[in-house]
């Protein structure tokens, strides 16, 4: 049974993609709130390195087991109530934690909030909805900046207001401050977004058929390893960067949160003017190969080098490079699927991503544990180097199977199946 939307979903368009991003960004100003306090915030606790990236990791999984089923439910009763529910599940999660009594009701808290505030899939099926198939990666792209731009005021403000000479008090007024903004969103996104998508019902067959499906494709198979191996690779230098600059420098809170400001605005500059430029002049493939280039050589720079103004600029290359891929793989994935399966699809591979921010920052705090702390910077630039040759045979398979519209699915092909 479909129920089409009374307005049609290409035709909310430019205003619909402006009100949906303005809430993105309060909703990523409230996470980014945690980026520069959330290392320092559970060594306050006293816990390990190790232990530290777990926390990094609980929220991944629960995000990883939800996160399909947020996507397949939003292509089934709607967009909209999976993003009001998940982003003012956030809030309440923001909120416990600052009341947090120990390293693991921390864990507990993150592994309740991955598990109620998965919403990526969500948001990019509601960009595939009200847009055209040929710009969907310059409207990813825009979604990216808004991510940054959040990313921009979150650890700005995160830094600002942690004190952590108050110990576990001095984190607990930011947290508040995160819980505050992502409820803000959710109240937004109640009054102003209208819903997207025409609904589907679909069968009973959820995320089982769906990856075997995909993984017998020739293009989504390879962009879904690209996702999991690059994503992955971030994750273990991301969690432990804050301990690697306190390693290094000495670095706290306010210190890393100048560094994730910077960072966040070369992200929204890429994300906002370059990323669909570029992918216009070189195509999704060369695009994605390039920005993966870029992520494998900064990465295993930082090492090298001492001082602040170069670990920003590396780190900030590197994100230059991430923007570069995320929006073109998911582009891939996107036009890569029949409209019906966008949701599933999407989940499909943020629940790759959301694996891989499992085993990325476990495996980042064990080598930093074990072997030294510039080991996961090492492993992460290893880890992403074959994914530049899988974003190229993507891109030959695509052509094979395509001819001119490389990416349009043919009959037969398996995801035609799906529900």
């Amino acid at each position: 049974m479909t129920r089409a939307n009374p307005s049609g979903p290409m035709a909310q368009g430019k205003v619909a993609m402006a009100i949906l991003l303005a809430v993105v960004f309060v909703n990523l100003a409230g996470f980014g709130v945690l980026l520069p306090i959330l290392p320092f915030y559970a060594r306050a606790f006293h816990a390990p390195a190790w232990l530290v990236t777990w926390v990094f990791a609980a929220f991944s999984l629960g995000n990883f087991v939800a996160e399909p089923v947020w996507g397949r439910l939003s292509d089934r009763i709607g967009r909209r109530p999976i993003l009001l529910g998940t982003i003012a599940a956030s809030g309440l999660g923001f909120i416990a934690l600052a009341f947090a009594p120990s390293i693991w009701a921390v864990l507990l808290i993150r592994l309740v909030m991955g598990l109620t505030t998965g919403n990526l899939s969500t948001i990019q099926g509601y960009i595939a909805d009200i847009t055209p198939p040929q710009q969907r990666a310059s409207r990813i792209g825009l979604l990216g900046a808004a991510f940054a731009l959040g990313f921009v005021a979150g650890p700005a403000l995160g830094g600002l207001l942690a004190r952590p000479d108050l110990g576990l008090a001095g984190y607990r007024l930011p947290l508040l401050v995160a819980g505050a903004l992502s409820l803000a969103a959710s109240l937004g996104a109640f009054l102003f977004v209208r819903e997207s998508c025409a609904r589907v019902r679909l069968g009973p067959s959820v995320n089982v058929g769906v990856a075997r499906r995909a993984l017998s494709h020739p293009v989504l198979a390879r962009a879904l390893v690209v996702t999991l191996l690059y994503t992955a690779a971030f994750a273990a230098a991301e969690s432990t960067f804050g301990l690697w600059t306190q390693h290094r420098y000495g670095w706290g809170p306010q210190k890393l949160s100048i560094c994730f400001v910077f960072v966040a605005l070369t992200a929204t500059l890429a994300q906002g003017f370059l990323t669909g430029r570029i992918t216009r002049r070189f195509g999704e493939a060369a695009t994605l190969a390039g920005g993966l280039a870029i992520i494998t050589l900064t990465l295993a720079a930082q090492p090298l080098g001492q001082g602040m103004p170069r670990t920003v600029l590396l780190l900030a290359l590197t994100v230059f490079g991430q923007a570069l891929a995320l929006p073109n793989v998911t582009a891939l994935i996107s036009r890569s699927t029949p409209d019906h399966c966008q949701g599933a699809m999407l989940g499909l591979n943020t629940a790759l991503g959301a694996f891989a921010r499992v085993v990325g920052p476990i495996a980042g705090g064990a080598l930093f544990s074990l072997v030294g702390a510039d080991a996961p910077l090492y492993a992460a630039a290893l880890l992403v180097a074959p994914a530049i040759l899988l974003a190229w045979q993507a891109e030959g398979a695509a052509k094979r199977r395509g001819g001119a519209a490389p990416l349009a699915l043919k009959a037969g092909d398996p995801l035609n199946q799906i529900g």
